[in-house]
């Protein structure tokens, strides 16, 4: 186990000096390409400038919420951007939310000032009479939106220090709903220096990215990246497998950063030629390095034997602490091991239920606490009651169970908490258990977990019936179509007369887990059931 844990000194950074950094050395060379759209640094600035202005005329002020609903898009790029010039706080919200989990991220957050793609300016819309804060509400493409895009084109005056809040992303509760992480203009540089690290990133690179700018991932690696170590970011705007390969020719892709289900796909496309050796048209030219999490062991060969890449997944974060684990260059990963603990910047441990520290190779909760400023979240907006509970005697609780090994190796082993995972999305089974529950068949419903075949969780729904009620699966799943983000829909629904329980009458959601899918247990993807993915 490490043994230098101190308080470390470091220099301290904003997204915003970064990019001023880029103007000054290199304002005219491509800096990204977003779904075939490329900006130059200067670009980008003055059109941040512009939305920053606008926004500001519609009077926002530093630190004022304002939230954006927009697919990956040259305007989501620029909201984001737009918004942190400025001294606002961005607030990235999924766009496959509607009705009660878009209310609440709004509400929660605090919104002021929506800017809303075209395709989903009727889901703000039927939210927006319950909303107090919210003042404005801006639809892409429309004379709003151009207006913020002709405001002055001066930079802003706003003082930004490394410690000022620049982004809100909310992740998926399990006892109550979302949450939202605030994360610091420093926290942002500091994740990406060490994600390029991992990655080797030089001024070489093209770093390509088909996630989402809702999440953390793409702004941290192809947004800043480009910026914290030079070269290019790339930003697509969904992953296909089909278009995988001519994508990463055509922007000269070297890094990718994706989820191990987008890898998954990739090894086992059987459509495609072998790479690079076929001389197909498809074939790898560029990239050399495929970025994803998580990976088994078998998974990561197949993909470095086919494709002639390397691959990177020895590394282990969240969004209120990330890279808790990594393998930097000098450090050779061990098999299924989530890469050493990233000792440079925070202190980790294992503990027991009762935070008291467990020996090597022992499973426990793990949990963290930084040994520099601002490389974590800042807390929880609004919430001081569960910031504190999640940092209960000074460590942040990360919910997951793990162990470190002699080597101070991480190891990965459950999600200790009632939340899951599925297509790389972070999924509250308290949220979903809320909206079935409004339904008005079901007496108890429990939201769990089912392995999945693409490395991640299906959703399984485990529900009582209402005396005389004669809903069946298949009508139920229908309904969560129109009620919950295609990626909480259920693949799974069971029926039952009762559900388990604990001696104190709590559910026994570990119980349905391990049960799995049943031979009464209705599967959605076997019903055929289509639906839009939006």
């Amino acid at each position: 186990m490490p043994s230098d844990r101190i308080w470390l000194k470091g220099e301290q950074h904003t997204v915003t000096a970064f990019l001023d950094a880029r103007l000054e050395r290199d304002p005219n060379s491509e800096y990204l390409d977003v779904c075939g759209t490329t900006f130059t640094a200067a670009q980008v600035n003055e059109a941040a400038n512009r939305i920053a202005n606008g926004l500001a005329a519609y009077g926002v002020r530093p630190g004022d919420r304002i939230a954006s609903l927009i697919e990956n898009s040259p305007a989501a790029m620029l909201s984001w951007w737009g918004t942190v010039r400025g001294g606002a706080i961005a607030v990235p919200i999924n766009t496959a939310y509607k009705g009660q989990y878009l209310r609440h991220q709004l509400a929660d957050s605090g919104t002021r000032i929506v800017l809303v793609g075209r395709e989903f300016a009727d889901r703000v819309d039927a939210v927006a009479g319950d909303l107090p804060d919210l003042e404005h509400v801006v639809v892409v493409d429309t004379d709003a939106w151009k207006a913020l895009l002709d405001a002055d084109d001066r930079r802003p005056s706003t003082p930004i220090a490394p410690a000022d809040l620049a982004t809100f992303v909310y992740t998926g509760g399990t006892t109550g709903p979302s949450k939202g992480c605030m994360l610091s203009h420093n926290y942002h540089v500091a994740l990406a220096q060490q994600i390029g690290t991992c990655w080797q990133t030089t001024a070489d690179d093209v770093i390509w990215t088909p996630l989402p700018l809702f999440h953390y991932n793409a702004l941290v690696t192809a947004v800043l990246g480009a910026l914290v170590f030079g070269g290019r970011g790339a930003i697509e705007r969904r992953f296909s497998v089909s278009n995988f390969w001519p994508e990463m020719n055509r922007v000269g892709a070297t890094i990718t950063s994706t989820l191990g289900t987008m890898a998954y796909l990739l090894a086992n496309d059987t459509d495609r030629p072998e790479m690079p050796s076929s001389g197909a048209p498809e074939a790898n030219t560029t990239l050399r390095l495929i970025g994803a999490a998580p990976l088994p062991a078998e998974l990561d060969r197949q993909l470095r034997e086919r494709f002639g890449v390397a691959t990177f997944s020895g590394a282990f974060g969240l969004t209120e602490a990330s890279l808790v684990s990594w393998q930097p260059p000098d450090v050779r990963n061990k098999p299924n091991a989530a890469g050493v603990l990233n000792d440079e910047y925070f202190d980790v441990r294992i503990f027991g239920d009762d935070d008291d520290e467990l020996p090597n190779d022992t499973d426990g909760e793990i949990v963290v606490r930084p040994k520099r400023p601002h490389v974590m979240f800042e807390g929880y907006w609004g919430r001081a009651e569960a910031t504190v509970d999640a940092t209960r005697n000074l460590w942040f609780h990360t919910g997951d169970i793990g162990r470190i090994d002699a080597d101070g190796f991480l190891y990965f082993v459950d999600r200790k908490a009632d939340y899951l995972r599925r297509r790389g999305e972070n999924i509250s089974s308290y949220e979903v258990e809320s909206v079935l529950l409004s339904q008005g068949s079901l007496v108890e419903v429990a939201v769990h977990a089912v392995p999945s075949e693409l490395t991640e969780d299906d959703l399984k729904i485990t529900a009582t019936l209402k005396d005389g009620a004669a809903i069946t699966e298949e009508e139920l799943f229908r309904w969560c179509i129109d009620q919950l983000p295609y990626f909480a829909l259920p693949r799974y629904i069971e029926f039952r007369a009762e559900l388990p329980r604990s001696p104190v009458g709590r559910v026994l959601k570990r119980t349905l887990r391990d049960e799995g899918v049943t031979a009464s247990t209705w599967d959605a993807d076997e019903a055929g059931i289509t639906y839009e993915k939006r």
